[in-house]
């Protein structure tokens, strides 16, 4: 509990300034400037935690249980923030261009966007148990959590190509 309680302290540490520079910046033609660059810096605190993990999963980086576990705990914590209001309709790629790579679908399967998210928080629970047993038991949760967020994005957000 008192590592989930400082990954969240953290985590809430590492967005404030982006919120105060959000609100401070002027939104010029696009009214959901905030919510994208709340969303964003979001994913940014998540594809570091899981490139910690990844990383010892792959060898690439020396396994850790305190870290791996930190790293799982923020996961875990993240999954449960309540991110809707970034998400409203009209903040997508097709609407804004280059300013977000969020597909239109995500509005226009809501449902099926939250049981990607569901899937997400149920994959990172299960690292979270994980992590902190032992190189093999990492790798053996990485593979969930990584097809969770792969499949939300081919499903939800622009691919890089």
């Amino acid at each position: 509990m008192r590592i989930f309680s400082k990954s969240l302290l953290a985590a809430a540490a590492l967005t404030l300034p982006l919120a105060a520079t959000v609100q401070g910046a002027g939104h010029g033609d696009n009214p959901y400037a905030s919510h994208i660059a709340a969303r964003q810096g979001y994913m940014q605190i998540l594809a570091f935690n899981i490139g910690v993990l990844g990383g010892m999963a792959r060898g690439n980086i020396d396994y850790d249980a305190e870290a791996a576990q930190t790293a799982a705990n923020n996961l875990a914590a993240m999954a449960g923030v309540d991110g809707r209001p970034t998400w409203p309709a009209g903040s997508d790629n097709a609407a804004l261009g280059d300013a977000t790579r969020a597909l239109p679908a995500i509005w226009e399967d809501m449902g099926g966007f939250g049981e990607e998210w569901m899937a997400y928080g149920a994959a990172a629970s299960g690292m979270a148990d994980a992590a902190g047993n032992g190189l093999e038991a990492l790798q053996a949760a990485i593979g969930p959590l990584g097809g969770a967020c792969g499949s939300c994005h081919r499903n939800f957000r622009q691919s890089d190509d």
